[in-house]
């Protein structure tokens, strides 16, 4: 098997696909180089992303103080306008987020932090706490997931989007709890209801002040006795974690979701059992066990190649990493993510996206195609502004083959598609490059070859093989 064809798989899983600068050394080096290469450049700590940078845009952007406030100052078209600069606030951050998923060389903290976004899905109309909230992905996306867990938890967004600031002592809020063990931690059925209940007295007293910051009201906390797992003290909210870190089920859970993510939607068994030991008594170092995937003979397998639909983030970064265009339309970009079916910071609910199969529908597919026509012709596409247009010629002549029809169709292919395809739909990219013409007869330098470049990378795009990682 190729380096080229293996670093690809790499790429696609560890990052958003391969950059145009770098399609001329896939084959240069093996997977274990190309590995090290990605960690590497990872290893230094991603710099905070800043769009509300006080407390004060904070203070005025959370939606529970235009409730607070609307009653005693504000008119309905200041709290308009200030519902308006949050969403604003929301819209920039994905922007500026996606375009570090796209021109960042630290690929695998980016990769990893999506996957965590998605994990600790979180909905909050509050931009200095999803700020926050992203800041702390971000940084511990290769750490420890026990510091990040905990982290997360005692986060102004997490706490506020799960009703924390509601569960008191004597009149115990569940959510929380319930959403820590079922979804961040040991998962659904690997805890009682009993357990839910006498976790959330823990969590009692758990809020965040406006600044986003984390406080512990102790006149609401619970410091009774309580029982969770089978373990019983006066337990604080860090001590339930602490319960469910020492929960094998955890590493289980969390190394399953991984490998679905990474590796494939249907999880080996042999490969959990062996992951999973490993990232526990490891101490949930996250770096290790991505080392443990990725470097693994089985991760490079036929079977594991091609199966995953990319999320409709994948598809955007993917292809802005391939093609050499900018944009920076946030509001259009918005948009797109929107029509395709995955917004940054607004998941369907607290268990974020289903992925896979739920991305494809009939409206969704053909939003794809649409939307890769679109950015590749510089036009409108349902609303969604597209300000840069591909110049097919220079990107075409990127590649030692642009001169040479059939040759420059099987690159392109085996770069785009992570498997072989038919000899029909082969032949239907050839003959939509030549438009008429004999392969003896193409070059870049013909009349209507930007044309012709342009229309065989859209018909590329829009097929069902590309969908696939």
């Amino acid at each position: 098997m190729s380096n080229a064809r293996n670093n690809l798989h790499l790429l696609w899983r560890a990052g958003f696909g391969p950059a145009v600068e770098q399609l001329n050394e896939l084959d240069r080096y093996n997977p274990r180089q190309y590995w090290s290469a990605l960690v590497k450049a990872s290893e230094k700590p991603p710099t905070p992303i800043e769009v509300a940078n006080n407390a004060i845009d904070g203070l005025v952007m959370g939606v529970q103080t235009f409730a607070e406030l609307s009653k005693r100052e504000l008119d309905p078209d200041q709290r308009k306008e200030l519902q308006q600069r949050n969403r604003n606030g929301i819209r920039d951050l994905n922007s500026i987020w996606m375009s570090k998923m796209v021109n960042s060389s630290a690929q695998l903290r980016e990769k990893m932090a999506f996957f965590w976004h998605g994990h600790f899905a979180c909905r909050n109309l509050n931009v200095l706490y999803q700020q926050q909230l992203l800041n702390i992905i971000r940084q511990h996306a290769l750490g420890n997931f026990g510091t990040m867990l905990k982290a997360v938890s005692r986060s102004a967004a997490m706490l506020n989007f799960l009703n924390n600031q509601q569960n008191r002592k004597d009149h115990p809020n569940e959510n929380f709890a319930r959403e820590v063990m079922e979804l961040f931690t040991i998962g659904r059925g690997n805890y009682s209801e009993s357990d839910v209940k006498e976790a959330a007295r823990a969590f009692t007293g758990w809020t965040a002040n406006f600044q986003g910051e984390f406080v512990f009201r102790r006149f609401q906390h619970d410091f009774g006795s309580k029982t969770v797992l089978g373990r019983s003290g006066n337990f604080e909210g860090e001590e339930v974690l602490n319960i469910l870190l020492e929960e094998k089920k955890t590493a289980v859970y969390i190394t399953t979701k991984l490998y679905r993510f990474l590796v494939n939607e249907i999880p080996d068994a042999k490969h959990i059992q062996w992951l999973s030991d490993r990232f526990y008594k490891n101490g949930y170092e996250i770096g290790p066990l991505l080392e443990d995937i990725f470097t693994s003979d089985w991760f490079y397998e036929n079977k594991h190649i091609g199966t995953r639909i990319k999320s409709p983030i994948e598809l955007l970064a993917g292809i802005r990493r391939l093609l050499p265009m900018q944009i920076d339309d946030a509001t259009g970009q918005l948009l797109l993510q929107r029509g395709l079916g995955q917004v940054l910071f607004y998941p369907p609910n607290v268990a974020g996206w289903p992925g896979q199969r739920e991305w494809i529908s009939s409206t969704t597919y053909s939003y794809r195609g649409g939307f890769t026509d679109s950015l590749l012709s510089g036009k409108r596409y349902n609303g969604a502004a597209v300000t840069s247009k591909l110049d097919p010629i220079p990107f075409a002549r990127t590649f030692s083959t642009s001169e040479k029809a059939i040759e420059f169709v099987d690159e392109l292919v085996g770069l785009a598609l992570r498997f072989p395809l038919s000899d029909t739909r082969r032949k239907f990219l050839l003959d939509t490059l030549l438009d008429g013409t004999i392969a003896a007869n193409w070059n870049t330098y013909t009349a209507n070859s930007d044309a012709r470049v342009n229309k065989f990378l859209k018909a590329l795009m829009r097929l069902p093989e590309y969908q696939l990682c």
